[in-house]
């Protein structure tokens, strides 16, 4: 791919997961909170900010079914989200890192591009598997009627 194409997708995709991150704190402010951090509880849905209301959060009004998973769901995007935005940055600035960190240093530039964007995919995907298994369980709980959450 050229590098003039290259750069305008990563830019691309740059825009577009700020775009999701600045979407996820509106809607995060908008709802009072998120599922991930809420609670299931004869047979309603909650959504919990966490400082919002002080540093413990504070249990949002019931909500829909749709409206706390959307809210599961994109608590999960985030993590992926910030890795394509992390990762795309460093692509972009592989260039000049290279150039700043020449051989007389202790570790070389692209050495140094590569530990990052490895260190990003793996701390990111761990985080996204988390959210997904917190997910999943509580899916599981809910379809057996089952409370959950603090």
């Amino acid at each position: 791919m050229p590098r003039r194409t290259r750069n305008k997708l990563l830019l691309w995709i740059i825009v577009i997961g700020l775009a999701n991150f600045a979407a996820y704190t509106v809607i995060y402010w908008y709802l009072q909170g998120d599922a991930s951090n809420g609670k299931f509880e004869a047979g309603e849905y909650y959504l919990r900010g966490h400082f919002i209301h002080g540093s413990k959060g504070q249990l949002s009004e019931p909500v829909s079914r749709a409206t706390w998973i959307y809210s599961f769901v994109h608590s999960i995007t985030i993590w992926p989200t910030i890795a394509a935005v992390l990762i795309s940055m460093a692509i972009l600035a592989r260039p000049h890192i290279i150039a700043t960190m020449r051989s007389d240093s202790m570790l070389r530039g692209s050495t140094f591009v590569t530990i990052f964007i490895t260190v990003v995919v793996f701390l990111t995907g761990a985080s996204t598997l988390y959210f997904v298994i917190n997910f999943v369980h509580a899916l599981l709980i809910i379809s057996r009627g089952e409370s959950f959450g603090v």
